[in-house]
């Protein structure tokens, strides 16, 4: 006898069964609504990408975790780790077919080699948007403004949005005279919501000494609303620079829409990667803050360098799919998902088949998804087999009902029989109870 193989799936990889994949295409589906909502389009990159191109910004600890390898013509190919690097080959490669400012999104997986945890694995699945070919405050704030509304129409209780600039934390370094080792600096500082304040302290004091690890803890203390800790950084950086500037403008659109209790300055905020360039920002549920910011970006003017002259500035986000679901479960507002099926038309009469798919595609013209059951079985089965499947309502047309021209639903949940129906009474009676379990 042949060997069977163990089945099995490599870890932080997973399987999702249907009523879990339901659900994620569910909140896809809302988020992709909000995205066009805002005029962003829809596009795609390959999985795998020359590692070059991948590698050549990424920075740190990113590159360690990519998942390279020579293919069968022993070219270096690399797996993407995020959809932004492979965004500014796109841009660059296809500039002269798009138009400036380009407002895209790209829902898909992504794959790093990293410490699997909750909500964290190797394969997982992003949510980007992002405008390129501009650089201007509106830009900024309809990245966060989209970012606001998205967790809106996902109606998730008790979120922050928290952002600061990168050129204003360059600037302080630079009045620190520690500006050689800001790639380092900023690095750990990103790490203070995951390993402490002391941590971070001793591991800064590794990097430079006592005295600017003190200064550096000072100055990513946030003080108590927007305006006082834009304040505290502008006398941080002797009286403002180009990044405060921003922020200055940005806490004016704030205002305007009357979203003070969304968003908050807080200078801790770095982002990990090395293309960030101006203002970043992640997103936190405060009820879960140990599942981490679940939606976050940034301004990356210069990403595109690596592959074009053409000057593209960009700013964009990411919603971490996986990390979403994971905080939603864990604060209990996890939407129902859809359906697969409404209504299924049980097989009463074997001869009657080509009557059921007819009815079926009636049912499917107004506006219900429908399947047949597709052989006859014991009634209690077919009940089973809808049970399983979770499917709300089904359909009975046996000898009787074909004669009469009737049908007859069964409200599966309710256990609920409405008899002597025509088909366009019993559609009817199924959209109207569907209206009220919803």
């Amino acid at each position: 006898m042949d060997r069977i193989i163990q089945p099995r799936v490599l870890k932080g990889f997973r399987d999702f069964l249907p009523e879990a994949e339901l659900l994620r295409k569910h909140i896809q589906a809302i988020l992709e609504k909000t995205f066009r909502s805002y005029g962003f389009v829809p596009i795609d990159t390959p999985v795998l990408e020359y590692s070059e191109v991948l590698l050549g910004k990424g920075g740190g600890e990113t590159d360690k975790q990519v998942y390279t390898f020579s293919d069968h013509g022993n070219r270096n190919v690399a797996m993407r780790f995020d959809l932004t690097v492979p965004l500014a080959r796109f841009m660059a490669e296809h500039f002269n077919e798009l138009y400036l400012p380009f407002k895209r999104y790209h829902i898909s997986k992504v794959w790093r080699g990293e410490n699997t945890q909750q909500g964290r694995y190797r394969e997982f699945t992003q949510c980007d948007f992002d405008i390129v070919g501009v650089d201007c405050f509106s830009a900024d704030f309809e990245i966060l403004h989209l970012m606001y509304k998205c967790f809106r129409s996902l109606s998730l209780p008790r979120f922050s949005i928290r952002l600061s600039h990168r050129n204003v934390f360059n600037c302080f370094l630079q009045q620190l005279g520690a500006e050689d080792k800001s790639q380092e600096i900023l690095r750990t500082v990103d790490k203070i919501s995951k390993i402490g304040e002391k941590a971070v302290r001793e591991a800064l004091e590794a990097i430079t000494n006592g005295k600017i690890a003190s200064s550096i803890l000072d100055f990513i203390k946030p003080c108590d609303n927007f305006p006082d800790t834009l304040a505290k950084m502008k006398e941080s950086v002797g009286g403002g620079c180009e990044g405060t500037e921003r922020l200055e403008e940005i806490e004016g659109l704030i205002n305007e829409t009357e979203l003070h209790d969304i968003y908050y300055l807080d200078p801790s905020i770095t982002r990990g990667l090395d293309y960030y360039t101006g203002i970043v920002f992640e997103t936190y549920l405060e009820d879960v803050p140990e599942i981490g910011s679940i939606c976050s970006g940034g301004r990356y003017n210069d990403l595109a360098s690596l592959y074009t002259r053409e000057k593209l500035p960009g700013v964009g986000s990411s919603i971490g799919l996986d990390r979403l679901i994971a905080a939603m479960e864990k604060v209990g507002s996890m939407t129902s998902g859809e359906r697969a099926t409404d209504i299924i038309i049980f097989c009463m009469e074997v001869k009657f088949m080509g009557y059921y798919h007819k009815i079926a595609d009636t049912i499917r013209n107004a506006g219900l998804s429908c399947e047949v059951y597709p052989f006859k079985r014991k009634l209690k089965s077919q009940f089973n087999f809808a049970e399983k499947k979770k499917i709300p309502f089904a359909l009975i047309c046996g000898e009787e009902e074909r004669e009469r021209g009737t049908v007859t639903i069964k409200d599966l949940k309710e256990r609920k029989s409405y008899e002597n129906l025509d088909l366009k009474g019993a559609i009817e009676k199924v959209i109207s109870l569907l209206k009220h379990q919803n």
